[in-house]
């Protein structure tokens, strides 16, 4: 999760209670300018959103599919890919994610004290008196390192309350997005009688290679929708609300974002629009200042709801790897009271506030949403194989390769086709390259088509399988191959480390694996701790 937390949650949690949890962040302008200054805020960035929006949609799908297939288990993207495809894959998947939420967490948990400071120094006794050390941070060898007090503060306070309970902190979450919906209605309501249509002409004036560059970026603000696949063990009807959950979210934000990008486009011409604060100064500029009051507030209260549900996610993901024996038993231990997986929680807080209280987490943003990328196309291609293995007769063979190979292998030319466009397309390569791979992509797509059997699942049924999933699969790829170079490093260099680890650790300590692709031998929250 990107420092953007920009996703909207919606889902039945806990056991007795109803939790209708709003997430988005109506700043989110500010914070794409702020890790990627390369996009410019114009209106044409509304259609960016509508792109990425839609391309999330189809990874909602597939999430939603298989939120509803696995519906009592925690686990998400590592689950599925236990179950689709082997263990070693389902490691490589979490270890790829969990980088990027603790990278993530701590690096909301920085922008929550920074945010939470200048709220305070609206007091004017207060303003230019907080030393910087206690919520901007204050950077020492180069930047690397950067002492932040206020930080590992915050997630202290926000891990406690989880671990207390998925009913307290439902109760708390409930009321700061609750709090937070309102604000943004206020702001956009306050914005549209202001609004001047002549700013939206020319609607794209970079041009519409720039809004497809834009897409690529804002795509990291609809990160968050697998958070509710990750809670469904704590759901109350999960093959029913997981994908209400998940696909509501996703349009919810959507409509939100647009309205935001056209409310700040319409008040102030695109060009006077400045690059820390774009949402406040739109506002100031209009002599409204009391909403750049309001978004402040807003500011604070959505970074800590996304903070709050990004650390319960990952506990979550931990929990699930304990009970397979991938990582040590400790994880898998669930508190026999408030059923909370206590020592996963406090794990997760304790590697956020580190991170957040010692460096300079900013730094390392460029190399954020591999995992993200990552778990959202193996979730794709687990949609397809998981319908494979559902019909007992597609295990024909062609030549030495059966037929479930043969579809392994159509998916992978997809990714590595999505992949080659995405760098053509990056680096002004010959237009003759991206069409030769993209054919081929289509090529490797008529074979998963017409060689393979599908059949619905139980529940929720993503349409249009494989053609659905494929698109997704092959988009995906294509934004990867628009991440910092660092980025591929990492990609490789941890794939290697977590190979590693499972070798000298997770496959002698694992679980035994149910020979059926499409079970998995999970259970239900225990009533007591191991």
């Amino acid at each position: 999760m990107l420092e953007l937390n920009c996703f909207f949650f919606l889902c039945r949690l806990n056991r007795s209670d109803t939790l209708l949890a709003y997430y988005t962040e109506f700043s989110v302008l500010y914070f794409l300018l702020k890790i990627t200054p390369v996009l410019q805020i114009e209106t044409g960035v509304t259609i960016s959103f509508v792109l990425a929006g839609a391309a999330c949609v189809l990874n909602a799908l597939c999430y939603a599919e298989l939120a509803s297939r696995f519906p009592a288990v925690v686990g998400g993207a590592y689950l599925y890919t236990y179950a689709a495809f082997n263990e070693i894959t389902a490691f490589l998947v979490f270890t790829q994610l969990m980088v990027d939420y603790h990278i993530g967490a701590a690096s909301i948990a920085r922008s929550l004290a920074s945010y939470f400071i200048q709220f305070l120094e609206l007091i004017p006794f207060l303003k230019g008196h907080i030393p910087s050390w206690i919520g901007h941070g204050e950077e020492f060898f180069g930047g690397v390192v950067s002492i932040n007090i206020l930080a590992p503060i915050l997630l202290i306070l926000l891990t406690a309350i989880l671990c207390y309970g998925v009913k307290e902190s439902s109760a708390v979450n409930t009321f700061m997005t609750t709090l937070k919906i309102v604000i943004v209605i206020v702001v956009v309501f306050a914005g549209v009688f202001e609004v001047d249509v002549s700013n939206w002409s020319p609607f794209m004036p970079n041009g519409f290679k720039s809004v497809v560059t834009g897409a690529t970026v804002v795509f990291f603000a609809y990160v968050g929708f697998d958070a509710v696949a990750n809670s469904a063990e704590e759901a109350k009807r999960p093959q029913r609300d997981l994908p209400i959950g998940i696909l509501g979210s996703l349009l919810a934000c959507v409509l939100l974002y647009v309205a935001v990008c056209l409310v700040i486009t319409g008040m102030v011409p695109y060009t006077l629009l400045g690059e820390d604060a774009p949402l406040a100064e739109a506002f100031a500029a209009k002599g409204l200042k009391f909403v750049t009051v309001l978004i402040s507030i807003g500011a604070v209260v959505g970074l800590t709801t996304t903070l709050l549900v990004g650390l319960y996610v990952q506990s979550r993901l931990y929990l699930g790897l304990g009970r397979d024996g991938l990582l040590p038993s400790i994880f898998a231990r669930v508190h026999p009271t408030r059923h909370t997986p206590l020592h996963s929680q406090i794990w997760v807080g304790c590697v956020a506030a580190v991170m957040a209280g010692l460096f300079n987490v900013h730094m390392l943003s460029h190399i954020l949403s591999v995992g993200t990328l990552t778990g959202y196309s193996v979730v794709s291609a687990c949609v397809i194989t998981l319908r494979w293995n559902d019909k007992a007769t597609s295990c024909r063979s062609l030549g030495s390769m059966s037929i479930w190979q043969e579809g392994a292998l159509c998916l992978v030319i997809v990714a590595l086709c999505g992949f080659i466009v995405g760098l053509c397309y990056r680096f002004n390569y010959s237009i003759a390259f991206m069409v030769v791979a993209f054919l081929i992509a289509v090529a490797a797509s008529f074979a998963l088509q017409f060689r393979q059997a599908y059949v619905d699942p139980p529940g929720f049924s993503c349409p249009g399988v494989p053609l659905v999933p494929v698109i997704s699969v092959f988009f995906n790829m294509v934004l990867f191959a628009q991440l910092h170079e660092e980025a591929w490093y990492r990609f490789v260099i941890l794939s290697l480390v977590a190979v590693g680890i499972y070798s000298g650790y997770g496959q002698y300590n694992a679980g035994p694996s149910s020979s059926d692709h499409s079970s998995v031998g999970y259970h239900g929250v225990p009533s007591e701790a191991p």
